[in-house]
C-alpha cells in the first residue's frame, strides 16, 4: 500500500518541482525583467530573485547597461555640395524597460536606424568647413535630437561621437593648397611687420643724426673703416674743406679708442 501511494505521488512531486523551478527567476544588478500576465503588462522585476506564474506569465529580460552602436559610413552631401563619408558611434541605455518593450518592436534596431538617418539629416544642413571644425557642437546636436526621438521608447542617448570624415581626393588636395596659402599669407604678414618696425627704427635714427652732424660723420667713418677691411678696394668719398678738421679729430678719437 505504501509503495502504491509513493508511486502515485512521485509524478505529482516531479510536476511540483518543475513548476517551482520555472517560477523562481533571478537577474543581475544591471538587468530587469518585464512581466506580461495573460498578455497584459504586469510590471518590472529585479534585480535579485523573484517569482512568476509558469505558463501564465511571460518574462522578457532587458539589459540596462550602456550600449554602443557603431553607425556605418553614411554618404552625406553637405550644404555646399561636397560628398563625404561619415561614420559615428552612438551610446544609449534603457531607462524604462516597460516602454522599451511596449512602445517599439525592436528598440535596438530602431535606435540604430534612427541614428543613421539623423546623422545624414544634420550633416546635410552644414557646410564642409563647419563639419570639419565644429565636431563637438555637431555631436551635441545629434545627441539632443536622438534623445528627443527615443524618449517615448524609454531610451536615453548618453553620447554621440563622429569618428571619421572621409573626403574625396580632389577635396583633400584643395584643402592642402588652402592651408599652404594660409601659411604663406602669415609669413608675408610677419615679414611686412618686420620691415615696418625696421623702417620705424631707421626713421628714429635719422631724426637723431639730423641734429648732430659730428655723429653722422663718425658713423660715416666707421662705415668706411668696415669697407676698408676688404683688400683691393678703393673707396672714393666727397669731403668738404671746412669739415676736414672735424673729420681729423673724429679719426684721431677712433684711433685712440682702438689703441686704448
Amino acid at each position: 500500500m505504501i509503495d502504491y501511494i509513493s508511486g502515485s505521488l512521485l509524478p505529482v512531486l516531479i510536476v511540483v518541482i518543475l513548476i517551482i523551478s520555472q517560477s523562481i527567476k533571478m537577474v543581475n544588478e544591471y538587468e530587469r525583467v518585464v512581466i506580461f500576465r495573460l498578455g497584459r503588462l504586469s510590471g518590472v522585476k529585479g534585480p535579485g530573485i523573484f517569482f512568476i506564474i509558469p505558463i501564465i506569465d511571460k518574462a522578457i529580460k532587458i539589459d540596462l547597461r550602456v550600449v554602443a552602436i557603431d553607425v556605418p559610413k553614411q554618404a552625406v552631401i553637405t550644404r555646399d555640395n561636397v560628398t563625404v563619408a561619415v561614420d559615428a558611434v552612438v551610446y544609449y541605455k534603457v531607462v524604462e524597460p516597460g516602454a522599451a518593450i511596449t512602445q517599439v518592436e525592436n528598440y535596438m534596431f530602431a535606435t540604430s536606424t534612427l541614428s543613421q538617418t539623423t546623422l545624414r539629416d544634420v550633416l546635410g544642413q552644414m557646410e564642409l568647413d563647419e563639419l570639419l571644425s565644429e565636431r563637438e557642437s555637431i555631436n551635441k546636436e545629434i545627441q539632443e535630437l536622438l534623445d528627443a526621438y527615443t524618449d517615448p521608447w524609454g531610451i536615453k542617448v548618453t553620447g554621440v561621437t563622429i569618428r571619421d570624415v572621409a573626403l574625396p581626393d580632389t577635396m583633400k588636395r584643395a584643402i592642402a593648397k588652402q592651408a599652404e596659402a594660409e601659411r604663406e599669407k602669415r609669413a608675408r604678414i610677419i615679414l611686412a611687420e618686420g620691415e615696418f618696425q625696421a623702417a620705424e627704427r631707421m626713421k628714429d635714427a635719422a631724426n637723431s643724426y639730423e641734429g648732430l652732424p659730428a655723429a653722422i660723420k663718425l658713423r660715416e667713418l666707421q662705415t668706411l673703416a668696415e669697407i676698408a677691411r676688404e683688400k683691393n678696394l678703393i673707396v672714393v668719398t666727397q669731403t668738404q674743406t671746412p669739415e676736414i678738421g672735424n673729420i681729423a679729430a673724429l679719426s684721431q678719437a677712433i684711433s685712440g679708442k682702438k689703441e686704448g
